[in-house]
């Protein structure tokens, strides 16, 4: 996740230090995605988690649901994202929410937002969670069509403005494609008319349908153009101070391309903007964030869904997540000398980390091979600044 709005904006080194916190002191992750149910009420064409209509057989009870939350606060994991399929539609998600909060735990909601009316909303709030995502992806006519059902934007458009009402922090979730990236000005209209809190902007992940669209994902040049779009938008917001935070997600090359686009306006901020991404060090998958999904299976996050590292049932999620056996979890840490020979020499490779291990390993097979949505070119990818010490990649923030 690379926040435009933080490196962009006034935010300084110190008040970002003050958001680190050193993997030498705690393995835990800061987030665990938590997919609660694999039933979901569209059937959008990039979702990874290749939701239906129906609950898996084996989907986690309410006791071992409690047990898992339980064990997340003594391992002290900060955050738990409620995911899907469409959490909406478990029954028990307030509840599991509530004693989360009760527990110690941020719980946050990610949602396609088309269950989110007057009564649901204030379930919502009352439960605890602190945070809620809802997807479009388009306009109206692009959004429906894209997830497969007529009067989705509607319903969406309607959980956004309930939510701003009774004063939930609420964030817009836009997948770039082929097929949408054009109405992303639209989109960005669209954001700041209903002041949503923030605007993230996610970059297509090659797993669950989304395996079967991989060319519809942006070229290399169109991502750049979209870039140079997001640049503009974000820093409009800025000027206009209308604190919405603008991120993109799911490829860390937009921290590389920030930073060489103030190189050449500004050297002063490129290097606050480098001091900030060294600290958050790039992809975090079994670092920072973990997944569990509705049967109980772990993973290093929530798109490495052929690598299952352990089942919640067998072994608490916090053994699996400090067990030094581990050899993916390990490899992950430490994953620089897998990392192919382009990502080695990469002057990146700290604010990086390797990029999108599910995206390499979807189009090669191969989990260490390059991510193919890295778009910078051999040029760029000697013009970052030194890291000087090993331990400048540790010590993150999600």
């Amino acid at each position: 996740m690379v926040s435009w709005t933080d490196l962009l904006g006034a935010r300084t080194l110190k008040k970002q230090n003050k958001l680190r916190y050193s993997q030498g002191g705690s393995l835990a992750p800061r987030v665990v995605v938590w997919n609660i149910t694999s039933r979901c009420n569209l059937r959008c064409w990039h979702c990874y988690y290749s939701s239906s209509d129906r609950s898996s057989l084996e989907e986690l009870n309410i006791h071992e649901a409690r047990n898992f939350i339980a064990d997340l606060s003594a391992l002290k994991v900060r955050a738990l994202l409620f995911s899907g399929g469409e959490p909406l539609l478990r029954p028990d998600i307030f509840v599991l929410a509530k004693f989360a909060k009760a527990k110690g735990i941020k719980a946050a909601l990610s949602t396609n937002g088309t269950l989110i009316d007057s009564r649901v909303v204030r379930k919502i709030k009352k439960s605890g969670f602190s945070y809620v995502g809802i997807s479009l992806d388009g306009m109206e006519k692009t959004n429906d069509t894209f997830r497969h059902s007529k009067g989705a934007f509607q319903k969406s458009l309607l959980a956004i403005r309930n939510c701003k009402k009774i004063g939930l922090s609420v964030g817009l979730r836009f997948t770039l494609t082929r097929y949408n990236f054009r109405d992303l000005p639209e989109i960005f209209a669209f954001a700041e008319r209903e002041r949503v809190n923030r605007f993230c902007i996610y970059h297509l992940a090659y797993v669950g349908r989304a395996a079967n669209i991989q060319e519809m994902d942006l070229s290399h040049l169109e991502k750049i153009e979209a870039l140079e779009l997001i640049w503009r938008r974000a820093n409009y917001f800025l000027k206009k101070k209308l604190n919405i935070e603008v991120l993109t997600v799911d490829n860390h090359a937009d921290g590389a391309w920030i930073y060489l686009k103030l190189k050449g306006l500004d050297p002063q901020r490129a290097h606050l903007a480098w001091e900030i991404l060294k600290a958050q060090a790039g992809n975090s998958a079994g670092i920072k964030i973990a997944s569990v999904d509705d049967c109980g299976n772990i993973y290093a996050d929530q798109f490495l869904r052929r690598y299952p590292l352990g089942n919640i049932r067998l072994k608490k999620f916090s053994q699996t997540w400090i067990d030094p056996e581990n050899s993916l979890l390990q490899a992950l840490r430490n994953r620089i000398p897998y990392l192919s020979e382009r990502c080695q020499r990469c002057s990146f490779i700290k604010i990086c980390n390797g990029n999108f291990r599910a995206r390499a390993e979807a189009v090669s097979g191969n989990l260490w091979q390059d991510d193919p949505a890295c778009y910078l070119t051999e040029e760029e990818i000697h013009q970052g600044e030194q890291v000087h010490s090993p331990l400048d990649c540790i010590g993150v923030n999600a």
